[in-house]
Parts: C-alpha cells; sequence; structure tokens
C-alpha cells in the first residue's frame, strides 16, 4: 500500500481502490451534522470552507454507512476506528457502527469525551456544550492498544507516603501516574496558537497525539479519510508512522501538502 499520498475526492470513490485490510488505524473526523457552513479566509486569501447540511438524521447516516462499511473493509484485523462527532448525532452513530455489517456492539471499547474551553453564546436554558465525543472500536478482539498514563494528582496536592506507592511532585504538588481515563481535556486550536492554520474545523495535535499513540506503533499505516488541514497526517508523521489522507475539498488537499511538506524540510 503506498502511504504518504493524500487523495484528494470522497473517500466513498477513493477506498474502492485499496486493498482489504490494509491500514493499521482510522480516524476521522467527518461531517457532524450540525447544519451549518464553515468558511474561513486563509493568510493566502484562499477560502477553505464546507458545507454539513443534511435533510435530518437518517440522511446524514445514509450519507456515512457506506464510507463507513469501505473503512471497515481497509483496516486490518488488529486496527482501532476512532469516530468524531458531537451530540448533533454521536447516539445514532454508534447504533450504527454497533451494527454487525461494521464493527459490531462486541467490539466498541470507548466513547471518549474531549473537553475544551471556548467562547460563544452563554445559553440561558441549558448547560454549555463543550465536549466532543470520539468512538473508538475495534474490528477484533485482536487489537493494538498501547496504554497512555497520565498524572493523578494527590487531595491536597501532598505526598501519602503509602508503601508501594510511586509519587511525583510538579509545579502544581505531588501525583501518581496511573491509566488514562475517557475524559480527556485537551486546548482547541486557540487565535493565538502556533498550529493555527485558519481551517475551519482543524483539531489539535495533542488530541491526535494521544489517539495515534495508543493505537498504533511506528511503521504502522494511520488513515484519515476526512483529513482536512492534516492534523492526523502531520502528527503520524511526528511519530514515524506511515500515512495516507483523502479530503472532498480541493483546498482542503492543498493547504495538508503544504503542511506535510512544511514538516519534511
Amino acid at each position: 500500500m503506498k502511504t504518504g499520498l493524500i487523495h484528494c475526492g470522497d473517500c466513498l470513490v477513493q477506498l474502492k481502490s485499496f486493498r482489504a485490510d490494509c491500514v493499521d488505524l482510522v480516524y476521522i473526523d467527518p461531517p457532524f451534522n450540525s447544519n451549518r457552513n464553515y468558511s474561513t479566509e486563509g493568510n493566502d486569501d484562499e477560502k477553505r470552507q464546507f458545507e454539513d447540511k443534511f435533510d435530518n438524521v437518517a440522511a446524514y447516516l445514509d450519507y456515512m454507512k457506506p464510507r463507513l462499511k469501505e473503512l471497515h473493509r481497509v483496516l486490518k484485523p488488529t486496527g482501532s476506528f476512532y469516530y468524531h462527532c458531537d451530540w448533533h448525532a454521536s447516539h445514532y452513530v454508534k447504533v450504527l457502527l454497533d451494527g454487525e455489517d461494521l464493527f459490531g456492539y462486541g467490539n466498541f471499547q470507548n466513547e471518549i469525551a474531549w473537553c475544551y474551553r471556548s467562547g460563544g453564546a452563554n445559553p440561558k436554558k441549558r448547560f454549555s456544550r463543550k465536549h466532543d465525543i470520539i468512538l473508538l472500536y475495534s474490528k477484533t478482539a485482536d487489537y493494538t492498544f498501547n496504554g497512555l498514563r497520565e498524572k493523578s494528582y494527590n487531595r491536597g496536592l501532598k505526598p501519602y507516603r503509602f508503601k508501594g506507592v510511586t509519587e511525583f511532585e510538579d509545579e502544581a504538588g505531588w501525583y501518581t501516574e496511573v491509566g488514562m481515563k475517557d475524559y480527556w481535556e485537551i486546548n482547541m486550536v486557540g487565535r493565538t496558537s502556533r498550529e493555527r492554520l485558519d481551517y475551519p474545523t482543524q483539531k489539535p495535535e495533542a488530541l491526535l497525539e494521544r489517539i495515534i499513540s495508543a493505537s498504533s506503533n511506528e511503521g504502522d499505516i494511520v488513515l484519515d479519510a476526512f483529513c482536512g488541514s492534516g492534523t492526523t497526517l502531520a502528527v503520524a508523521q511526528k511519530l514515524k508512522r506511515e500515512w495516507i489522507g483523502i479530503d472532498i475539498s480541493p483546498a482542503a488537499c492543498k493547504l495538508a501538502t503544504r503542511r506535510l511538506h512544511q514538516l519534511r524540510l
């Protein structure tokens, strides 16, 4: 399988040329059924835009299902699949992915909540929506997973001195290291971030670093079939993975290609 390429076109068409069981990890950040038009003006005066509008949830699922079948087909038996979505359709998407003609209920592994801070209106009749959902599925029970660790700060930020417990101290206080939870607090790509590429739905590299580190090894092939600004591809490159990108937008493909070119210099 040739890697290091960004295919410009509908992933439903592009994926049909891929052989079965050829990639180790799939991450997608597809349309959310948000009923919005996204548009930004890049530094090169090139408009980056796409439409995320469907008649209803059923139409959205009808759009996604054949693409998901192709993604399932190209994923290795030891591979993992991450579907990035939000409240608009996450519950419907999970039911779809649970189907026996896709991943199946038994291969669902995690519902990850990516929590972030951002501006926007302060709703008066509900809580502010400040998290996305990332659904993790494996293709089989035998899949790659490298457990990640995170800091768990002690109560009062003081040392416990428990026997057999290794403790650490940083500028915030004392902590132990525990297995990473499914609740991730990672900053969005802010207006002043060095990562910012003026792409409407750009995701932070730190988010993809966790996903790629956990569910692949060096030399594995990572596929993003809605690659947008190329964050997945850039992180895969930095982590010494092979990668393949697909996007229907020529502007997105151009931006991602330029990003990867700069990374290789």
